[in-house]
């Protein structure tokens, strides 16, 4: 007997959200259809696209498959349900719907899948469905299905990402012209980089949402975004990134994910970091991503891409859209949730970091010494130490050897409280220094 081709095949495709991303999905579904069809083993039709308000035109999508009955579409029994909705609700229970009606499910919602990931997979699970969210970390550029499969067969010991394109833009800029932060996050709202209201990016919670997908993958164990420890780069001021040019860093926004030393934790954070301008990392500039791996047998991998914007994230959506419906065509499903090593999620406190202290001094003999005796006196080694201006100018830029984040965090307060301090200007954590 012979096995019908894939133009014999049809599999449907509906989508809950038709934005930016969304109409790019329907564009690239209807324009590359054929080559979609001999990749996938079917053809894949467009049933419906789920919108809010069904009179605005949308460039690539049939006006005819528009509808504002998402809960409808989800129940519909499509073989493969699109969510590009975004946020919690109602994007978690027209999911969840979508499922139990028999549809696999592709979704780039990072927020959901940090938060709730568990309830999915479940449901996922229980209805023999699939659950694929390549687009939810870095747009683009394939990252998690290498993390699951390709370095399936090997042991991770750390990840290392620029997973937010708004604050790489401001901190690109900042190193380059030298600028204020509020002046460059103006200039990032006004070209389209950054929101109206920027919170999500520039507070890190968009980049620990990340995280807590890539540290879930990469160490198979479930970690959720109250997990992560998060700052964002609000308080990164011009005279911090002057000084790590002068130093030979420069300031990236980290997703940071690694074991503890003894391995038996895991830790999870989101910083502010000093990268020296030798690791690759920091060549990343502008609005783009990158995410470096450091593997046992593999060593180090670096993934680079656009993270963001509608035609790329559309692309890792339809890597998702196929995979699903190739997994259809051969009746068999991918990759579930792999949390078998369970590892505890330890504090930031527990990470092994080296830190940059930019001090505000008073100008009498002594204070170095009992600057550096704060910082003995709780087993922190100082590698270096520069002394800038004089009299009220005073100042002291100190780079520590790796100790435990707690105690770094424990000599910053013990300095504040010193007479001789006048303020802590700048404290930073630094990372991809030779041996870390």
């Amino acid at each position: 007997m012979s096995t019908p081709d894939a133009a014999d095949r049809e599999l449907t495709v509906a989508l809950l959200g038709g934005g930016t991303v969304g109409s790019q999905v329907a564009r690239i579904l209807r324009e590359n259809a054929d080559d979609l069809a001999a990749r996938a083993g079917a053809r894949l039709r467009l049933t419906g696209v789920a919108v809010r308000d069904a009179g605005r035109a949308r460039e690539g999508v049939d006006p005819d498959l528009v509808t504002t009955d998402a809960a409808a579409l989800a129940a519909g029994g499509a073989d493969v349900v699109v969510e590009l909705m975004g946020g919690i609700e109602p994007a978690r229970s027209l999911i969840l719907t979508a499922m139990r009606a028999g549809s696999s499910v592709v979704t780039a919602n990072k927020a959901l899948v940090a938060e709730d990931g568990a309830t999915l997979h479940a449901a996922a699970e229980e209805n023999g469905v699939d659950l694929y969210y390549e687009a939810s970390v870095a747009g683009a550029i394939p990252l998690l299905r290498p993390l699951r499969e390709s370095l399936a067969g090997d042991k991770v010991r750390r990840v290392l990402g620029i997973v937010n394109g708004t604050t790489n833009f401001i901190l690109t800029k900042m190193d380059e012209e030298g600028a204020d932060y509020a002046e460059v996050l103006a200039e990032a709202q006004a070209l389209g980089y950054a929101e109206a209201d920027p919170t999500a990016d520039v507070e890190g919670h968009d980049a620990a949402a990340k995280a807590a997908i890539l540290a879930g993958l990469a160490f198979h164990t479930r970690v959720r975004l109250s997990d992560v420890t998060f700052e964002g780069i609000t308080r990164v001021s011009a005279q911090d990134v002057a000084a790590a040019r002068d130093m030979g860093f420069v300031i990236k926004l980290l997703a940071v994910a690694e074991l503890s030393p003894d391995e038996s934790g895991l830790v999870v954070r989101v910083h502010p970091t000093m990268v020296p301008r030798t690791h690759p990392l920091a060549g990343v500039r502008g609005a783009f991503n990158a995410v470096f791996v450091e593997a046992e047998a593999a060593g180090q991998v670096m993934f680079y891409g656009r993270g963001a914007g509608g035609a790329p994230t559309a692309s890792a959506v339809l890597g998702d859209i196929v995979a699903a419906a190739r997994n259809r065509v051969s009746g068999t499903r991918g990759p579930g949730e792999s949390t078998y090593a369970d590892l505890e999620v330890l504090p930031i406190g527990a990470a092994v970091t080296r830190y940059y202290v930019n001090l505000h001094v008073a100008d009498r003999p002594g204070v170095l010494a009992a600057v550096a005796q704060a910082f003995a006196d709780h087993d922190v080694s100082i590698q270096n130490v520069r002394q800038d201006g004089k009299g009220e100018e005073a100042g002291l830029v100190v780079r520590t050897h790796t100790a435990r984040d707690s105690a770094l965090s424990a000599t910053i307060e013990a300095l504040r409280s010193m007479d001789a301090v006048r303020s802590v200007v700048g404290v930073m954590r630094v990372e991809g220094e030779e041996g870390r």
